[in-house]
């Protein structure tokens, strides 16, 4: 079987524009009242006259600020090069916010975030050109995007860039590799970490440091499920640690605490549910899937080496092609593979299947499975079709507080596939009634629960005791 490259998404990074600097004029200074005699006749004022003086200064500074700020963002929509009043600016009084007159062909320079970012032009015009095709309806929508490492937080370490740059170009792309690869870009952190003098590390560690990391990476690209709860444990084991902890003995536990959470909640997880996904092929059976997932491929896999003989049929995602790939790896370990391209003839292939394994991204708190877009046509086809539905998702993916009905609150835009023209979501959601059980890591036996007992797991995984 011919085999095509599966290469990363992304494209080249966008120039760099540099921007004139020009340099900042200060707020002119509130005028102390005088008398009309002058100031050797000004009465001297009081401690209460001077405290009211200090805040009218200070309400007229902060008057002047919104009034620039103001200024900047009704200018900046404005094309290059475009008509501007005779008179200067608007708002600003011929002062854009640094301060600075700005000549007239160039657009004022964007603030500075408060995380230190210093985003360019060019990359600010570049996203805003790559949105400019999305309609309205879809614009709240994430899209990942390169950012260039030299507008990054100035401490966001080297091994996060590393992972933030992948991620943005999906050289890693489902949620647990992403999970996988910040926490070990996280340790590296740690590893790293110095303590200020003065400061402690369960209240310097997190606002300072943690989190320059975590903004870069979502900048790149929005943070998965798994992401966010690791993050969530991360941070919940950092404040536990007390104001006098020692530093070298705060950090081994944040690097055990890490290595404990790959062990049990991902390594240990795959070798379960693959476990007992192989446990529910029979003999003789087709499996059908769709596209290419980690655990569905180990489970086939693991089916094959217990000495099961059966067939696999796989659908393919039209615009990731990662089942080429699934299909070469499952012929080299001698199991029949079908495949096909794209969704045609779906109708045919799920009524062939005697079972249908997929693999999910995430589970909602309402029992909705998002995976991969194309996943919910396989198994409302499948279910129509009388075939049982399978979906294979560790716990770490599971999301016990949001609840979506449909595929247009949580998702992405596909930046590979955003044109004029068109654009595609990259994922989508599978309502409770078309699946018929969920294989996770927890659950005793084949550990197949409906998709609805997703808080019950929860809660169980939580305390033991619960029957």
């Amino acid at each position: 079987m011919a085999t095509e490259d599966n290469g990363a998404k992304g494209g080249a990074p966008a120039p760099q524009v540099q921007q004139p600097q020009t340099e900042p004029v200060a707020a002119p200074k509130a005028a102390p009242a005088a008398a009309a005699g002058g100031d050797s006749e000004a009465p001297k004022l009081t401690p209460a006259q001077l405290k009211a003086k200090a805040k009218a200064e200070k309400a007229a500074r902060r008057a002047q600020a919104k009034e620039t700020k103001a200024a900047v963002a009704a200018a900046s929509p404005a094309p290059a090069g475009g008509h501007q009043d005779a008179k200067g600016q608007k708002g600003g009084k011929g002062k854009q916010e640094g301060g600075g007159l700005q000549p007239p062909n160039v657009k004022p320079s964007h603030r500075p975030s408060m995380s230190g970012r210093r985003p360019s032009f060019a990359a600010v015009e570049k996203e805003k050109d790559a949105r400019s095709f999305i309609p309205e309806c879809f614009s709240h929508l994430p899209m990942a995007k390169r950012v260039q490492t030299d507008h990054a937080h100035k401490d966001v370490h080297p091994a996060v860039l590393a992972a933030g740059q992948q991620m943005a170009t999906f050289a890693i792309k489902d949620s647990i590799s992403r999970l996988e690869a910040t926490l070990l870009a996280f340790k590296k952190v740690i590893e790293s970490y110095d303590t200020p003098k003065e400061n402690s590390l369960s209240r310097h560690f997190v606002p300072h440091v943690l989190n320059p990391q975590i903004e870069y990476l979502t900048e790149c690209r929005p943070m998965c499920f798994s992401m966010g709860n690791a993050i969530r444990l991360l941070k919940a084991q950092v404040n536990k640690f007390d104001i006098n902890t020692p530093q070298d003995e705060a950090k081994e536990v944040l690097l055990e605490s890490i290595d404990l959470f790959i062990r049990e909640r991902i390594s240990l997880a795959e070798f379960i549910i693959t476990r007992n996904a192989s446990q529910l092929v029979q003999e003789d059976e087709v499996v059908l899937t769709y596209g290419r997932h980690r655990l569905v491929e180990k489970t086939l896999l693991r089916a094959k080496e217990s000495g099961k003989e059966f067939s696999v049929s796989i659908i393919d995602d039209p615009y990731d092609k990662g089942g080429l790939d699934m299909a070469n790896t499952l012929q080299k370990a001698g199991i029949p593979v079908s495949y096909s391209p794209n969704l045609g003839g779906l109708g045919t292939k799920v009524e062939e299947a005697d079972s249908v394994f997929l693999g999910g991204e995430a589970i909602f708190a309402s029992g909705y499975l998002q995976g991969a877009a194309g996943t919910a046509d396989i198994a409302m086809a499948a279910t129509k079709a009388g075939t049982k539905v399978i979906a294979l998702c560790e716990t770490i993916n599971f999301d016990r507080e949001r609840i979506s009905l449909d595929a247009l609150t949580y998702n992405e835009i596909d930046p590979e596939s955003n044109s004029p023209e068109s654009f595609r979501l990259l994922f989508d959601n599978t309502p409770v009634k078309y699946i018929a059980g969920v294989i996770t890591e927890f659950e005793s036996g084949t550990g197949n629960s409906p998709a609805q007992a997703i808080l019950a797991i929860l809660r169980k995984q939580e305390d033991p005791t619960i029957a």
